[in-house]
């Protein structure tokens, strides 16, 4: 009987083992997708309501696991030069005009307000880990998303600065990186959509060489895409500063 008893007890604790936890889901999707650190050339394009399109192509440094972000514009000419600088998750913004020779520090509303009139925000750019703070995550089922098995989770808004109400996630069952992501507004409607495409390892670390963020109330798009990236890099203290900027 006692034999009997353990063998249940083991096979009960593995089958609850295996069972999905949305807080676990959740870390291991920010490991994937919020690496130390990161500098990349990266390409976004714009797509507007009416088809038009606008290009960019930008450097693209990211410390402390996306809590920290630096950005320079190469192209086009109109542009070349203009720096970005985000901490403690775009809690805090300052732009350089390289016309201007000028730094100046947006107000802290701005991070809810369009990434240089994309579809992502400042506040999508800077998130980092700090959804672990922002939102309370819950596991909901298995589903198919482009024939790939992922685990669905929620992340429930519970930080009152945040712009979105919840998340919706969908993670690869074979590995936890997320290949849709969708946002939700204070009234529950669908705002926008972000697709990672092309998922591949860079120096062993799976990489979305291409994000969509669809905007499904303006009609909009924005792609990014990596021309290059690298994680075997290290910044100095002195490295996201305002001084920097320039």
């Amino acid at each position: 009987m006692k034999r009997i008893l353990f063998t249940l007890l083991i096979f009960c604790s593995a089958i609850f083992a295996e069972q999905p936890n949305g807080s676990n889901l959740l870390n291991k999707m920010i490991k994937l997708m919020n690496q130390k650190n990161v500098k990349a050339v990266m390409i976004q394009t714009i797509q507007t309501s009416s088809g038009d399109k606008r290009t960019f192509e930008y450097d693209s440094y990211m410390g402390m696991s996306g809590k920290n972000s630096l950005m320079r514009y190469r192209k086009p000419s109109r542009v070349k030069g203009n720096s970005i600088l985000m901490t403690d998750h775009s809690d805090n913004i300052w732009m350089y005009n390289q016309r201007t020779r000028r730094v100046r520090k947006l107000a802290t509303h701005a991070k809810k307000q369009k990434f240089e009139g994309s579809d992502f925000t400042y506040e999508d750019m800077g998130s980092g880990d700090s959804w672990k703070n922002d939102f309370t995550p819950k596991y909901l089922e298995k589903t198919k998303v482009e024939n790939e098995q992922c685990y669905k989770i929620e992340l429930s808004k519970k930080n009152k600065d945040i712009s979105y109400s919840k998340l919706i996630c969908y993670l690869r069952v074979k590995d936890f990186f997320p290949i849709q992501i969708d946002y939700y507004g204070k009234d529950g409607e669908l705002l926008k959509t972000l697709y990672m495409k092309n998922i591949e390892k860079v120096e062993k670390i799976l990489t979305p060489m291409k994000m969509i963020m669809k905007n499904h109330q303006d009609n909009t798009q924005t792609v990014m895409e990596y021309k290059s990236i690298t994680y075997d890099v290290e910044f100095n203290k002195r490295f996201f500063t305002e001084n920097n900027l320039k």
